[in-house]
This record gives C-alpha cells, sequence and structure tokens, in this order.
C-alpha cells in the first residue's frame, strides 16, 4: 500500500461545520482546536474512534464510557461541561493539527455565548 506524506497531500479548507455544546448550566469550557474528518462527518466531538478523550472524560466524571452521541451530549451537560473549538476555519490537511494553516479563531461572541457561563 503506497501511503502518501502530508507534503503530497492536498490542504482543505474547512468551516468548523457544527455548533458548541452547552447549556446555561454549564460551568467548565473544554477547547479542542477543529473537529476531525471522523467528527466532522459525526457531525460532534472526538468522533474518531481511537480518541481517548471519552474514556478519559468519562473516568474524571466516574461515568461509564458512553458510545451514542446522545449519551455523550447528556453525561456532559449532566456535569455542566461544555465543548467548542478554538479555529473557525483554516486550511488543513485530513485531520492533523501540524498541517493547520491560515487560521481563522472562533469569536465566542458570535454564537451567543455569555461570559458569565464561564465565570
Amino acid at each position: 500500500m503506497n501511503k502518501k506524506t502530508l507534503k503530497e497531500e492536498k490542504y482543505e479548507h474547512i468551516t468548523h461545520p457544527f455548533p458548541p455544546l452547552y447549556d446555561a448550566d454549564s460551568k467548565i469550557l473544554i477547547l479542542g482546536s477543529l473537529p476531525s474528518v471522523k467528527s466532522r462527518e459525526q457531525m460532534f466531538f472526538y468522533g474518531h474512534p481511537q480518541n481517548r478523550f471519552w474514556k478519559v472524560i468519562s473516568a474524571v466524571l466516574q461515568e461509564e464510557t458512553p458510545t451514542t452521541i446522545e449519551e455523550k451530549r447528556k453525561m456532559l451537560l449532566a456535569h455542566h461541561v461544555a465543548l467548542w473549538d478554538t479555529i473557525y476555519s483554516c486550511d488543513i490537511i485530513g485531520s492533523s493539527d501540524s498541517s493547520i494553516k491560515n487560521v481563522v479563531p472562533t469569536d465566542l461572541r458570535t454564537r451567543n455565548i455569555s461570559r458569565k457561563h464561564w465565570e
């Protein structure tokens, strides 16, 4: 099998495709960079099965590891945890954070996320 190197692959311009996860009771904000290819396909955070996020956050919260998006959403909101990403749009190769360029940062004010939620 002939694998391409990052230099051989093409950049794609990505605009963050789904909204943040939060509610009026959110107290903790966990920020990522930009959704991976798998997360963009699922339209939810940390979607790749090899990503350790859900195992780690479940252990921290002393909960069973959720498997569905709805279970993930419910677990985080029940513990007042919000998720969002710092990059609104960029050029990227696949899911490689090291390839990111031409970044437009997320402006939390434009998403109607009140500062009071994080104080």
